[in-house]
């Protein structure tokens, strides 16, 4: 099965399902909604046809998830082009909903940085109530798998040891598009084709079965430390490829066309787009 949350003309958005030769509309606003209800598998089953072929607008998969963990340095070569050491232990930081898109919606390129890179990634969203899950059982809780790009913003990133300045810009972060059931893919998505394309230049090209920390380990870690909720987004790490990786660096630019594939779950295209300034108010005068 697959689900998304779509664009509706009126303006709001609707959780759906996404079948072979049509969308059906799901009376639920979001998908994250949808997730919340125990009964959810059984409940996207219903649905109206939506009206006309063409593709539906996909806005964030989940738009408001309680909390989107990501994971740093989970694939060798990722960890190999960045200089860094093998971690013990899952590298984890964070998002806020905020910079998550569309998975055809403009990523928005900060006005303050000329050096935002691409990050391909599997995204894991939670179908259940998950605290202290063994890795044995962590895949039972797991609704599906989407596309990720943690599109970075290198400079930020790196002017402190905290990732969270560089990964969370507005506007960054396409997700989906759409939430692919367990049933469809091999155990904990592995084995999967990933890539990522800038003005069709292929810039990474991995498997998803090169994880160094599997999904089932990912999930069971943070379950450890708080309770997952349906509909929370865990990314789960780039592989080798990135702008930053490079000699010289190759950075995303205002008209790049970014393309991200995962086999069997689906792709995001995205157009980069220069943030607009804000206009600075004028000084007020004081007469005297």
């Amino acid at each position: 099965m697959r689900l998304a949350t779509i664009r509706l003309p009126d303006g709001g958005t609707s959780a759906a399902r996404v079948d072979r030769d049509r969308v059906r509309v799901l009376p639920w606003p979001d998908l994250g909604r949808l997730l919340a209800d125990p009964n959810w598998r059984q409940l996207a089953l219903v649905g109206e046809t939506l009206p006309g072929e063409e593709e539906p607008q996909y806005a964030p998969l989940v738009p408001h998830p309680n909390k989107i963990v990501c994971l740093g340095l989970n694939y060798a070569s990722h960890i190999a082009e960045m200089g860094r050491p093998t971690p013990q232990y899952p590298t984890l930081f964070a998002k806020y909903d905020g910079a998550l898109i569309g998975a055809h919606d403009p990523v928005v390129l900060p006005a303050v940085s000329d050096a935002v890179d691409w990050e391909a990634e599997l995204g894991v969203v939670i179908g259940a109530p998950a605290r202290h899950v063994p890795p044995d059982h962590a895949l039972d809780v797991v609704a599906g798998y989407t596309v990720v790009n943690d599109v970075t913003v290198r400079d930020w990133q790196h002017r402190t040891r905290e990732f969270l300045s560089g990964k969370t810009f507005e506007a960054t972060t396409p997700v989906g598009p759409v939430l692919v059931t367990p049933d469809e893919l091999p155990p904990g998505a592995s084995g999967l084709a990933i890539t990522c394309t800038v003005d069709g230049v292929v810039m990474q090209h991995s498997t998803t079965a090169d994880l160094l920390f599997s999904v089932a380990r990912i999930v069971s870690y943070v379950s450890t430390i708080i309770t997952l909720k349906p509909g929370d987004l865990i990314a789960t790490g780039t592989p080798g490829g990135v702008g930053a990786g490079r000699s010289p660096e190759i950075w995303l630019r205002p008209g790049s066309e970014l393309v991200t594939t995962i086999e069997g779950i689906g792709q995001l295209h995205n157009r980069c787009v220069r943030e607009e300034r804000p206009a600075l108010a004028p000084a007020s005068s004081t007469t005297r």
